[in-house]
């Protein structure tokens, strides 16, 4: 019998150690847990913000309202409130020491004067106006040739050939007897012109030189030929004649061409003729004279466009003193328009074109750079006009922007997805299911608590029975 209770009371004693050291464990784990958040939560009030969920850190669309382990075992990260207030959506922040490391370059913004520049291929030809046909007025044979070969040089008043026709020899006869009896033949004709008059102008009439004319009067001897003298200085581009040629009136006997200006003939694409105006500077260089630059003018443009390839002829005219010009010649021709004296202007190099947008990076400072839209004007070598989307002093990516589009983008899309998530989160109840754990925790800890008091009673009912014993 005493031993019966003395194996009670032993028992009773065990259990009571047993559930005490469960109880002081279980309100030791719970206080740590409690210490945990208080210290998480402390920290987080130091920086004035507070906790609003924990995110994996390889995976931003995983995200929990407690700490823990993401899918593949790393610790979560917290994120505070406000954080994501702190950027722009789409903008992005990069680490100053990443920013170095992969090379960004910025620029600042600022009105610049902008000229649109057009390149194009020109033909070098003679100028129209400069091209003259040598003929004879009237019929005869060509007794000498003075100027025998295409492309020779010939001055204004060379000799080119000497004629001999019948028409002037009569003509001279006839200037000759009225040059001796002028003082005698007073008889006027209509208009009150002379006979000498009127032979003097037959022989004007038919290109008979001035000088030749004066020896006539001079000699009184009649010349058997007569000479045809250049009109201008120039390059023979084109010979018809050769001595002993009957030759008529009115064909051509030479093409002299002066080449002191030159024109030049430029096709220029139908979206570059806005660009285009009578009277701007032109550039102009050639191969065969390399790091030489030559000035000239557009002169005409042409108002008709070239159906087979699109473009519309602009004329361009090039002095040419030294002859260094040549037709046919084929040169690399600019054209400078100025847009604006001050215009608002991105580097190319800084504009994303994607197609149906344009965009570029803003710079934020701080590491933040942000993508914005931009509406474009004219494009010029290096910049683009800028019409909206981009003000004076605003600081833009021109290298790596590609890849801070990248990332851009990529966050904007994650923004989008936590949105989502989050929004599902809270239709759940994501805070509920926090009371709902932490109750769990009180709850079982009332139910150990209660069982404990039970075994307690129940301990007390066995004391009782042994007493009673």
């Amino acid at each position: 019998m005493w031993q019966g209770r003395l194996k009670g009371v032993v028992l009773l004693l065990a259990g009571i150690s047993v559930g005490a050291g469960m109880a002081f464990l279980f309100a030791g784990y719970t206080g740590l847990f409690k210490e945990k958040e208080v210290r998480v939560d402390r920290g987080a009030e130091k920086e004035g913000r507070r906790i609003l969920y924990w995110r994996a850190p390889m995976d931003p669309t995983y995200i929990s309202d407690k700490p823990g382990k993401s899918p593949m075992g790393m610790d979560l990260i917290p994120v505070y409130e406000g954080e994501e207030d702190l950027v722009e959506p789409g903008t992005v922040k990069i680490d100053p020491v990443t920013v170095q490391n992969i090379g960004v370059r910025t620029y600042e913004i600022k009105k610049v004067p902008l000229v649109k520049t057009v390149r194009t291929i020109g033909r070098i030809d003679y100028d129209e106006k400069r091209v003259y046909h040598v003929h004879t007025k009237i019929e005869g044979w060509v007794e000498k040739l003075y100027v025998d070969f295409t492309g020779q040089k010939v001055d204004k008043g060379d000799i080119l050939l000497e004629i001999y026709s019948p028409e002037l020899v009569s003509t001279q006869e006839e200037y000759i007897l009225a040059y001796r009896y002028r003082d005698t033949l007073e008889a006027d004709i209509s208009g009150g012109e002379s006979i000498l008059e009127l032979s003097r102008r037959r022989l004007e009439l038919w290109d008979v030189p001035e000088h030749q004319i004066r020896e006539l009067e001079r000699t009184g001897r009649i010349m058997k030929t007569l000479h045809i003298h250049s009109p201008i200085k120039g390059i023979v581009i084109k010979k018809s004649v050769v001595e002993g040629m009957f030759v008529k009136p009115g064909m051509n006997l030479y093409t002299i061409a002066d080449l002191s200006k030159v024109w030049v003939y430029a096709d220029i694409y139908e979206y570059e003729m806005p660009w285009i105006k009578v009277g701007q500077e032109a550039e102009m260089t050639l191969a065969s004279y390399p790091g030489r630059v030559f000035k000239g003018r557009v002169s005409f443009i042409y108002p008709f466009m070239e159906a087979k390839t699109r473009t519309n002829k602009v004329r361009l005219e090039f002095d040419n003193p030294n002859l260094e010009l040549k037709p046919d010649m084929y040169a690399n021709v600019v054209l400078k328009s100025e847009i604006s004296r001050q215009a608002i202007a991105v580097p190319k190099e800084a504009v994303l074109l994607s197609g149906d947008r344009s965009i570029v990076i803003l710079s934020r400072g701080e590491g933040k750079f942000k993508p914005v839209e931009v509406t474009l004007g004219v494009e010029t070598d290096e910049y683009y006009q800028v019409l909206d989307g981009l003000e004076e002093g605003d600081v833009v990516v021109t290298s790596a922007h590609f890849l801070i589009d990248s990332e851009s983008r990529l966050k904007e899309a994650i923004t989008k997805m936590l949105e989502a998530k989050k929004g599902t989160m809270d239709h759940e109840g994501m805070n509920h299911e926090g009371m709902d754990h932490e109750g769990m925790d009180h709850e079982g800890m009332d139910h150990d608590m209660d069982m404990m008091d039970h075994d307690m009673m129940d301990h007390g009912g066995m004391d009782h029975d042994m007493d009673h014993h």
